[in-house]
Formats: C-alpha cells, structure tokens, sequence
C-alpha cells in the first residue's frame, strides 16, 4: 500500500508512533521518570477500560498495576507496528478476560455497581466546563450510565470489549482489529451483532424499570 492509499487509521497510528517513539525508547534504557510518564499518560484509560470490562472498579485497579508491570517487562518485546497505546489496548483487554475466566471458574461474579465510575465521569465534564447540569439532571444522567453499563455486562466479554473499544475509546475498526489481533472484517460484523444486543438488553432493562 503507498502513503496515497494508506487510511485515516494508519495515518494516525504512524504519527501515533513518531510521537511516542522516543518516549518508548527512553523507557527501553531504564529511564524511570519517562516510564512515569508513560504510565500517567495511560493510566486513566487503562482503569476506566478495565472497570467497564469487569464491572468492578477495586478489581480495575489490581488489573491496572498488572497492565503496567507487564508494559514495563515487555516493551523491549514492543515492535511499533500498531500505536503504544493499541497495544495497552490489547494487555488491558487480555488482562480481563483472563481476570474474568478465573472468577467465572470460581462460580464467583466481581461486577459492582460503577457509582465510583460516573463519579469520576462527572468530575471529568465538570473540568472540561460542561458540568452545569441540575442536580435532578446529574442523578438521571447517573441513573442512565448504570443502566448502560448493566446492560454491557450482561453482553458477551467480546460483544463488550468491541463496544467499548469503538463507542467509549473511540478507537477506528482497524484499530481495534490491531488491539484485538482479528481481522477487520470480523470486528465489523460483531461490532454490529453487540450494538443489537446492546440495543435488546436496553430494552428489557427500560421495560422493566423504565427510562431514568
């Protein structure tokens, strides 16, 4: 493929990469203070990722310190043919399906109400000037996010990573397709078979309790 065909996803993941290329080599010769910064530019991502995935925030965090220490082992391993930040992507999305496996095998379920999460939603639109909602508004905005996220753990652990990937991380399907080592026409295809799903759960949730 030449640069005149090469996609909008590509484009980015090339400049994705010369961005963050001598940060990562910086981490590769032992710098601490880059490897510190490397995990405060992903750490918030990482959390909400693994929070929404597993459906437990005090189980995200065990998870994020995971992602990070295995970040730290690996990236001499780390080749640059997608962004540094796909292949978190991917770690963050392994790490909690094997999280899940082993709880499910346990016949023990993590998932807890994500209060914690739309909490800290909030205070992120509120640092970015648009949380001037009334306090009725907040609650039913609340209400709605934990009606969502009930909705997305009912889903499969693929529909859900997928979903997420796409609609929360705003990740291109070529992108995800990167993350999550498929092919690009197979993320399509789920992609939409987990919106249908999504859309069902929603609507079983919202016929029985109705529409915060």
């Amino acid at each position: 493929m030449t640069t005149g065909e090469m996609s909008l996803g590509s484009l980015e993941t090339l400049r994705g990469a010369v961005q963050e290329g001598p940060l990562v080599e910086r981490c590769r010769q032992g710098d601490a203070q880059a490897f510190a910064r490397l995990v405060a530019l992903h750490e918030g991502m990482v959390f909400n990722l693994a929070a929404r995935l597993t459906g437990d925030p005090e189980e995200a965090r065990d998870i994020a310190q995971e992602v990070f220490l295995q970040v730290y082992r690996t990236l001499g391993r780390f080749e640059g043919r997608s962004s540094l930040k796909t292949w978190i992507y991917r770690i963050v999305v392994n790490r909690c399906h094997n999280r899940l496996r082993w709880w499910r095998r346990r016949r023990r379920s993590r998932s807890r109400p994500l209060e914690e999460l739309t909490v800290r939603d909030e205070a992120r639109l509120a640092a970015s000037g648009q949380g001037g909602a009334s306090p009725y508004e907040q609650v039913r905005q609340r209400e709605t996010a934990l009606l969502v996220q009930a909705a997305l753990l009912s889903l499969s652990f693929h529909h859900r990573a997928i979903l997420l990937l796409r609609q929360v991380e705003g990740l291109s399907c070529e992108a995800i397709a990167a993350a999550l080592s498929l092919p690009e026409g197979t993320v399509k295809s789920r992609l939409a078979r987990a919106r249908e799903a999504l859309r069902r759960s929603l609507l079983e949730r919202v016929g029985e309790n109705g529409w915060p």
